[in-house]
């Protein structure tokens, strides 16, 4: 009896691969996202419930310029002036009555102190020709600076000149408007010409010929009537309000020196206009910067 064996196939069995748990790392950034959201909207309804209601308010400061009367303060530094630079030459008595009207002007300390500026025995005798106030500034309150100029003739034996110089002082002025020198005139300097000089306006033929003779001829006739027209009659060649009736007795002789410039559909006029005055037997100049315009006619609509 054959017996048969069978043979099985042992195979290898191969080691399983261990399960790896996979996440994507794409979820831990949304997770966050979603965290931060969820924190976001809680606090923003914690804040809505919790806020106190604010309201923006705009505070606009309204500075009103006070103008300041200084009629009286401009009167009483004349006045002072008028006696300070005033003496007479070898006059005592003139002298004491200088010191003693001072005293109505100046602090008691300045009074001491300019009754002994000016000797018994000086030589000259001075008058003052002219007063003439420059500024008043307030510095504070109570106190004003004044600056002022005094013309005065100086006289030594035969001997006359003019002098002229500057100064500045403080003024008090208290609750009662009661005015008293509390700084002694100190010399500074006296406004001078300045060396400004403006851009004239000048020809760049603009304007063509014709219009040019159109508009001298407007100009002259105008300006003939201009110093007697009442203003119904100023209206046929102005505009209200751009130049004033004068009502004045003068002879129109010419226009000087025309410039005509186009400004869009206008043209801008720079002209010195000369008259006779009767009274005075003089020519007065006067000088113009108009603005014309044409409809029908030329018209003058501003300066």
């Amino acid at each position: 009896m054959m017996l048969f064996k069978k043979k099985k196939d042992k195979q290898k069995k191969q080691p399983k691969e261990p399960k790896v748990l996979s996440l994507n790392p794409r979820k831990k950034l949304v997770f966050s996202l979603w965290m931060l959201l969820g924190m976001s909207f809680s606090f923003a309804v914690y804040k809505h419930f919790t806020a106190v209601d604010t309201h923006t308010i705009e505070e606009h400061i309204i500075v009103e310029e006070e103008l300041v009367d200084t009629n009286s303060i401009e009167n009483f530094v004349r006045n002072f002036a008028e006696v300070y630079y005033s003496w007479e030459s070898n006059n005592e008595e003139a002298l004491e009555e200088r010191n003693s009207r001072l005293e109505h002007y100046l602090t008691d300390e300045l009074h001491a102190l300019n009754s002994v500026l000016i000797p018994h025995d000086v030589p000259t005798s001075s008058s003052v020709r002219n007063v003439q106030i420059w500024s008043v500034n307030q510095s504070d309150e109570h106190h004003y600076d004044v600056s002022f100029s005094v013309s005065q003739r100086i006289t030594e034996d035969e001997d006359e000149q003019t002098v002229e110089s500057s100064y500045e002082i403080t003024v008090h002025v208290d609750e009662e408007e009661n005015l008293v020198i509390i700084q002694n005139p100190t010399l500074t300097n006296t406004p001078t010409k300045s060396a400004y000089q403006p851009t004239p306006l000048e020809n760049d033929n603009s304007v063509d010929s014709e219009t040019r003779e159109e508009i001298d001829e407007f100009l002259s006739t105008f300006f003939a009537l201009y110093p007697t027209a009442s203003e119904s009659e100023l209206s046929y060649y102005v505009e209200e309000g751009v130049l004033p009736s004068i009502n004045q007795e003068y002879n129109f002789s010419e226009l000087v020196d025309p410039v005509y410039v186009q400004e869009g559909e206008h043209v801008r006029v720079s002209v010195f206009v000369r008259y006779q005055d009767e009274r005075t037997q003089t020519d007065q100049v006067s000088q113009y910067e108009l603005l014309l315009n044409k409809s029908n006619t030329w018209k003058i609509i501003g300066n």
